[in-house]
């Protein structure tokens, strides 16, 4: 008989996709490739999570394209208070609803958003990511990106429930997390274990949605090139 095939640590295997050359989408189904290959218990549950939140419709009240982006002030990594107006007086923004510094999905994402950190700035945009950990959490995750994505901490996901963007965990997913380290109670400081939608808004110096990207499935994100292309077409 064949000797089974040992397959590489998921730790090697999400190194190996952040540091990958391809589009942001291929990233992140190769990831949940091998979620499935190893047949993780997070698969069955985030199926289920995705069809409970499709079924809900869950993001369909989230702000639409040519709308107005909702105001916000939030901490930063180091605490200091920032505005989305003082933001945007500065041109561009995207903005990146994150679930959190532990969340491998959203880590894979936002290596992406760094990598293309140079072309955005060329355009006049600057990347913040939005998440419900506290700043003893996303700092070091800001370090690892080296300043190219800044992290702004929505506390008790209340700019996100503002927005229709967060969702409950529900048991059998939070039991997997906690057995695995992954204690939002701590990484939040709350027990209601709310995450957030992961989305994305390319938002106009004037405020106004340029583009958006909101799907229960969080294992999907919007692509890199369309942030691109909806900056580019801000510019023309």
């Amino acid at each position: 008989m064949a000797p089974e095939t040992q397959l590489a640590p998921l730790s090697e295997i999400h190194s190996a996709i952040c540091a990958m050359e391809a589009p942001l989408g291929a990233k992140l189904a190769t990831y949940a490739d091998a979620l499935r290959e190893r047949n993780s218990p997070f698969v069955d549950s985030y199926d289920l999570i995705v069809a409970r939140l499709r079924s809900g419709e869950a993001g369909i009240t989230a702000p639409q394209l040519g709308e107005m982006m909702p105001p916000f002030m939030l901490p930063d990594a180091e605490g200091r208070m920032v505005r989305l107006d003082e933001l945007i007086a500065e041109g561009p923004l995207v903005v990146s609803f994150n679930r959190g510094h532990w969340c491998p999905f959203c880590k894979i994402e936002l290596s992406s958003l760094a990598g293309a950190a140079q072309e955005m700035t060329k355009l006049g945009a600057k990347v913040v990511s939005i998440m419900p950990d506290r700043q003893s959490f996303i700092g070091p995750l800001a370090g690892k990106l080296r300043g190219k994505v800044s992290f702004l901490s929505d506390i008790d996901n209340a700019y996100a429930l503002s927005l229709g963007l967060a969702m409950w965990v529900g048991e059998p997913a939070r039991g997997l997390m906690s057995g695995i380290g992954w204690r939002l109670d701590t990484f939040q400081g709350n027990d209601a274990w709310l995450l957030p939608l992961p989305a994305t808004f390319v938002v106009g110096a004037d405020g106004v949605i340029l583009a958006r990207f909101v799907d229960a499935d969080f294992r999907e994100r919007m692509e890199i090139a369309s942030i691109l292309e909806a900056l580019h077409s801000n510019r023309r």
